[in-house]
């Protein structure tokens, strides 16, 4: 199950910022002068900073943090009579917290760096907004891009620029790291991402709204059929662990099916939730891709069904129809890419991917009308998602099948980033995945496997398992997370499984029972 981690480094590169400037003069005076001499200057010099938010015009100069004097002429920016980069048309100077701002005359802002002038907006306005700002509440929302929205005449403008097609707008949200608008007739649309000119704005419902799913299974751990644990046993270990769920792979060999008929057996009569992943995908048994959709679909079906109609007198109504398929080599484009838009994956193969998913859904149907079927996705891939809900190709073109499934599952290991903050394109900005998935799916949610790196330490381990839960439990009951699956009970060694060969890992194990013994699901 664990395939082709990648690493995402998550954040935001900052504008503007705090520089260091030589305080006496401006020109880097000599340093071998008397210390006590140069701390009085020193202090002089902060004691007569500008307050922040002084501006030219109305003031004459401004003197910053370090006691460089700043002034306006011709509109060119001056610090201590020399030209500060290479300015025109400045219209106004900004003292703002320790940094310098200027702004042209087409209304563009610049902060000083210490050693040019780099793009932002008006310091005043207040950086990114609140969480939950409003429009026409608010005069404007900036999001974490450093953008700025505004509503007129109910239409949506991004820094004075319409947004996709837009009109009878009641409503602009700032919400879990996203744009969402309100129609007058009360529909809510996310904006997808800014990058999306084919689907700019998709339906969603209002975010804000907490979503909670059924209690029961809100614990879970993965396994494999092929462990040497009797099923009586791995009822034991997860009761133990205070699991009540349990996901297993499986695919149409006889010898897998009857492996996991057992374990839902003793399941059934404990109590206990399976999920079963039916292990298919994109390939036929020989490895080979699938030749077009309808084959895909076809063969998948078949597999799909063989393993549903073993397992359903045993109780299990729960299946992930494939495991990571959205990252394969023949369905992500390059690996390295977080998958927000549907431009990251395989425009060619998209309908054999599409075909399997639905036929895996299908096949569990045509035996189990009410069984709960999940599709699982990585990273971000929020692309991926959308794309195949509303029967998009990665190329932007419709009119496709859309794929309803009924539980949405993602994997999120810790180069992923964290799920409620993950970068939309490697980097940021973040959103907040489960969030989106919510207002944009309505079905309950299921991270099917997270953990941390398998070269992290046992202590490393046990801190992430206590803090990932919690993040998990807090935000269960708002976000609509059914279940969080730790990959995995038993790696074989001690890289990523909870135990090995029956005995617990210290450190994780303690930390994971503890917390679960301390939270209950309820």
């Amino acid at each position: 199950m664990l395939k082709k981690r990648r690493q995402f480094i998550s954040g935001l590169a900052a504008i503007g910022g705090s520089y260091l400037l030589s305080a006496c003069g401006g020109g880097g005076g000599d340093d071998s002068g008397n210390s006590t001499g140069s701390a009085v200057a020193d202090a002089k010099a902060h004691a007569a900073a500008s307050a922040s938010g002084t501006t030219i015009p109305s003031a004459s100069s401004i003197t910053d943090s370090s006691g460089a004097v700043w002034t306006l002429s011709g509109g060119a920016v001056y610090r201590n009579g020399a030209k500060a980069g290479n300015t025109s048309n400045v219209t106004l100077i900004i003292y703002y917290g320790t940094t310098v701002y200027c702004k042209g005359s087409g209304g563009q802002f610049y902060s000083w760096n210490g050693s040019g002038w780099i793009a932002c907006l008006d310091p005043r306005m207040g950086g990114t907004s609140a969480e939950g700002t409003t429009l026409p509440a608010s005069p404007y929302i900036i999001d974490r891009l450093n953008t700025v929205w505004t509503l007129v005449n109910g239409v949506v403008y991004r820094n004075g620029a319409t947004v996709g097609n837009t009109y009878n707008v009641s409503l602009v949200l700032w919400y879990g790291g996203k744009v969402w608008l309100r129609g007058t007739g009360g529909q809510f649309y996310v904006n997808v991402d800014v990058r999306s000119v084919a689907a700019q704005w998709l339906p969603a419902s209002d975010p804000r709204i907490a979503a909670a799913p059924a209690a029961g299974m809100f614990y879970g751990v993965n396994g494999h059929y092929d462990y040497t644990y009797t099923p009586t046993q791995l009822v034991s270990l997860l009761k133990g662990m205070g699991c009540t769920s349990y996901r297993v792979g499986c695919t149409r060999d006889q010898n897998q099916i009857n492996a996991v008929v057992k374990i839902a057996q003793a399941f059934q009569s404990a109590g206990l939730k399976l999920l079963v992943l039916i292990n298919q995908g994109v390939t036929n048994a020989s490895g080979q891709l699938y030749p077009n959709e309808v084959a895909a679909y076809q063969d998948n079906m078949a597999g799909a069904k063989k393993v549903a109609a073993a397992l359903a007198p045993y109780g299990v109504t729960m299946y992930e129809c494939g495991n990571e398929l959205t990252r394969q080599n023949a369905t992500v484009i390059d690996f390295s890419y977080a998958g927000a838009l549907a431009v990251d994956f395989n425009n060619t193969n998209w309908p054999i991917m599409r075909g399997a998913m639905r036929g895996m859904m299908d096949g569990v149907k045509s035996v189990q009308p009410s069984a709960k079927c999940g599709i699982n996705f990585c990273v971000a891939d929020i692309g991926a998602a959308d794309a195949l809900w509303e029967g998009m190709q990665p190329d932007g073109t419709s009119g496709h099948q859309p794929l309803r499934w009924d539980i949405t599952t993602w994997h999120n290991y810790a180069a992923y980033g964290d799920i409620f903050a993950i970068g939309s394109d490697g980097k940021g900005p973040t959103f907040d995945l489960p969030t989106y998935c919510k207002a944009r799916y309505g079905v309950p949610f299921m991270i099917t496997e997270w953990n941390t790196g398998p070269s992290e330490t046992e202590t490393s381990r046990a801190s992430y398992i206590t803090s990932q839960l919690s993040e998990f439990y807090a935000a269960r009951k708002s976000h609509n997370i059914q279940s969080v699956m730790y990959y995995v009970l038993d790696s074989g060694d001690n890289t990523y499984g909870i135990m090995n060969n029956g005995s617990p890992i210290s450190q994780p194990y303690s930390a994971f029972t503890a917390f679960a013994s301390a939270h209950p699901d309820n």
